[in-house]
């Protein structure tokens, strides 16, 4: 959240609702986030409301000062003079469609990373799925560095996706 910078930033926050949504202009951004100007008023926009991106190096990977952005209004505390915003709430989860259209089929990946307890396997340009290391024993390897490598393109059943924890369990397909 962020705090009011002048005197007709407070009439504006007093007008803010949650869940209403209102066009902005990044004012600045911090490595927490990135902060909104609506109407002399700046809000906060959190690191984890940027994108349902999880992968990239800075805020300003997403967003520039002087950007227009549309804004949903998450929270707002007139006595704190604070306000927080999203910017991916105003678009549909990429992880809910995934599990409408891929859960249960065995899809085509590519190993992003392999770890001692089996190997993470990208299998949608915004997520990947961990394929665990008791799937790997079939493989016939000691260790999961011996049955795949980065890089190595895979076949892999959608097995369990759990919306909560934002987490995609694969089973390994030859």
């Amino acid at each position: 959240m962020a705090q009011v910078w002048d005197r007709d930033g407070r009439k504006v926050l007093e007008t803010l609702e949650r869940g209403q949504v209102c066009k902005g202009v990044v004012s600045s951004i911090e490595r927490f986030g990135a902060f909104v100007d609506v109407g002399g008023f700046h809000g906060l926009v959190n690191t984890a409301e940027l994108t349902w991106a999880h992968h990239y190096d800075a805020v300003s990977d997403i967003v520039e000062v002087g950007q227009e952005v549309t804004i949903v209004v998450l929270d707002v505390d007139i006595e704190r003079e604070r306000a927080s915003f999203s910017l991916k709430a105003l678009h549909p989860d990429p992880l809910e469609e995934f599990a409408r259209v891929q859960f249960g089929r065995v899809i085509a990946g590519r190993v992003e990373e392999v770890v001692r307890f089996g190997a993470f396997v990208r299998v949608h340009e915004h997520f990947a799925g961990l394929v665990p290391i008791h799937e790997l024993a079939e493989l016939d390897a000691e260790t999961p560095e011996n049955a795949l490598r980065s890089g190595d393109e895979v076949l892999v059943e959608v097995v369990d996706i759990n919306l909560f924890r934002r987490r995609i369990l694969l089973s390994l397909r030859s």
